[in-house]
C-alpha cells in the first residue's frame, strides 16, 4: 500500500531537468497511477489512457512546476483531473450482478450491452508492486477486486477520488484537500458520504487471498476439468451459489447446477479450450483460447476466479479479446 505523500517522495527541483531524468522520474509512478486511475474508471484500457495523458500533461507543464509540492502529489493532481474529465462523459460501469437478478440457462438473454457498460479486469502486474511485502500486497489486492471497483462506480467522481486517496492510498485529509483544491472539512464530509454509500451497497467480502496450497490444488483441478471438459468434475469445485457472469452480456447465473447446464448447452463451443494462467484483480485468472476451425486455438475469454472456503465462489468471464494483448498473451495458440 502506498505511503503518505510527504514521507515518500523528493522534490522535482532536486531532479535533473534533462529529458532522460524527467522521463525516468515520471515513469517511476506509472504503476501506482495506473492502479489509482483503474479504481476511478473501472477499465484497464481507460486507466492506461488516463495515465498516459497525465504523463503527457506533466511533461508539457514541467517548466511551470516550481517544486512547491512533491512530484507524486503533482502527478496525482494531474491524473485526478484527467479522470474527472473522462467521467463527465461516461456512464457508470457495473457488474452484471448489479444490473438485475440472476437467470437460468433456459431464460438467459444474450443481448449485449457493450464492454463500456461493465467493469473490466486489470492484470495484477500492471498495478501491484512486486517489491511490496506480502501483507501490503494482500491489502492491495482487496482494493482492486471486481466487486470493490464496481462499488466505487456508485460514488460521484469527487467522492470516489476522496475515498481512494484517503482509505486506499492513506493520504492525509489535508493532502487530499490540497489536491482537490477544497477544504479539509469538505474532504471529511465527502469521505463520510462515500462510506455510507458503500455500506448500503454491502460489497461482497468473499475476496481474494494469496493462493495457498489448497487453493493451488483447486485451480489445478479446475484447469484439468475445463480443458478435458469434464463438467461434472468442474461443478464439484463450485460453490452451490457461485456467481457466474459473462460481460458484455448482462445475464448472470447464481447456481453451480445452472453453470453446468450452461457449459453443456450454450457454452458447448468451449469444449477443447486451453487455459493459460495469470492473475487479475487480486485473483487467479486464465486466458481461455477456444478451438479455431482453421486449426489451433483463438482468444475467447479472460476468466477471473474468486475462491473462498475451499470452493470457487465467483467466475467472471470477460469476452473481450482485446484483453489478451493487454495481458501479454499471444494472438493465438498453434496446434
Amino acid at each position: 500500500m502506498a505511503t503518505p505523500v510527504a514521507a515518500s517522495v523528493d522534490r522535482l527541483s532536486a531532479v535533473s531537468k534533462t529529458d532522460t531524468a524527467l522521463e525516468l522520474d515520471l515513469e517511476a509512478y506509472r504503476r501506482e497511477l495506473t492502479g489509482y486511475c483503474y479504481r476511478m474508471l473501472g477499465s484497464s484500457f481507460e486507466a492506461e489512457d488516463a495515465v498516459q495523458e497525465a504523463m503527457v500533461r506533466a511533461w508539457r507543464n514541467f517548466d511551470t512546476f516550481e517544486g512547491r509540492s512533491a512530484v507524486r502529489s503533482w502527478l496525482y493532481r494531474i491524473a485526478t483531473n484527467v479522470c474527472l474529465d473522462m467521467l463527465r462523459s461516461s456512464q457508470r460501469r457495473a457488474r452484471p450482478m448489479d444490473m438485475g437478478p440472476s437467470t437460468t440457462t433456459e431464460g438467459a438473454s444474450l443481448d449485449q450491452l457493450g464492454n463500456e457498460a461493465f467493469v473490466e479486469p486489470i492484470q495484477d502486474a500492471s498495478v501491484l508492486d512486486p517489491a511490496a511485502d506480502p501483507a501490503e500486497q494482500a491489502e492491495y489486492r482487496e482494493t482492486i477486486r471486481v466487486a470493490f471497483v464496481a462499488a466505487l462506480q456508485h460514488l460521484p467522481a469527487r467522492q470516489r477520488a476522496v475515498l481512494i486517496l484517503r482509505e486506499v492510498l492513506r493520504w492525509q485529509a489535508s493532502e487530499v484537500a490540497e489536491l482537490l483544491e477544497t477544504s479539509v472539512a469538505s474532504v471529511n464530509s465527502a469521505l463520510q458520504r462515500a462510506r455510507a454509500t458503500l455500506d448500503d451497497i454491502q460489497v461482497d467480502d468473499s475476496g481474494p487471498a494469496s493462493v495457498d496450497p489448497a487453493q493451488a490444488e483447486i485451480l489445478a483441478r479446475y484447469v484439468k476439468a475445463f480443458e478435458s471438459y469434464d463438467i461434472d468434475s468442474l461443478v464439484t469445485l463450485l460453490h452451490d451459489e457461485v456467481k457466474f457472469c459473462m460481460p458484455p452480456y448482462a445475464m448472470w447465473l447464481n447456481s453451480a447446477v445452472e453453470v453446468g447446464r450452461w457449459m453443456l448447452g450454450p457454452g458447448i463451443p468451449c469444449r477443447g479450450s486451453r487455459l493459460l494462467a495469470t492473475s487479475a484483480n487480486g485473483c487467479p485468472a486464465f486466458a481461455q483460447y477456444r478451438p479455431d476451425p482453421d486449426g489451433g486455438w483463438a482468444p475467447w475469454n479472460m476468466q477471473v476466479l474468486e475462491i473462498s472456503g475451499g470452493r470457487i465462489v465467483g467466475v467472471h468471464n470477460f469476452l473481450n479479446t482485446e484483453l489478451f494483448a493487454a495481458f501479454g498473451f499471444p494472438p493465438r495458440l498453434d496446434a
